[in-house]
């Protein structure tokens, strides 16, 4: 007897920094399991013939309501592996890094862009300091992408992109 098929994507993600390099995350559940929840960058899948820097802002925006964000570079791949609503899924996925001057209060944030079934497992949004991230790992709620804490450390330490200026 075999399992469900694996469903195979590709997805493209945001790292949004703030000026005291914050990241914004989102806090997600499973809706198989309401009780699995974790922290992760915001963003999704890609439409057919989607470009992964338009897929990451389009994610952002209906996640969170944020427009007008410029993305800097792509700063991570990885191959994710996990189930979600008791479906296996093989995802393929890029990270970019994006500033915002003035971290926008999680309060005023708006998921309604997201698909209904989406924002029922959008429980809420924080900014993350890295100190936080970092002692995060191994918590209850993990935070994806594994390293995140690594990673923003490295691209703070390389200051990049430049900071964007207050907006």
């Amino acid at each position: 007897m075999t399992g469900p098929e694996v469903r195979r994507r590709r997805a493209a993600r945001v790292l949004l920094l703030d000026a005291a390099d914050r990241v914004l995350l989102l806090r997600g559940s499973d809706p198989a399991d309401p009780s699995r929840t974790w922290w992760f960058a915001p963003g999704g899948g890609l439409e057919p013939g989607e470009e992964p820097r338009a897929a990451a802002l389009r994610e952002l925006a209906e996640e969170t309501g944020l427009t007008g964000i410029e993305l800097g570079p792509q700063v991570a791949e990885e191959v994710a592996v996990f189930t979600f609503d008791g479906h296996p899924y093989e995802q393929w996925q890029v990270f970019f890094l994006a500033r915002t001057g003035q971290a926008p209060a999680t309060a005023d944030m708006d998921s309604s862009g997201s698909a209904p079934e989406e924002r029922e497992h959008l429980l809420e949004a924080r900014w993350w300091t890295l100190a936080e991230l970092a002692g995060a790992a191994g918590a209850e709620e993990p935070v994806y992408p594994e390293g995140l804490a690594r990673l923003l450390a490295r691209l703070a330490a390389e200051r990049v992109p430049p900071r964007a200026s207050a907006r």
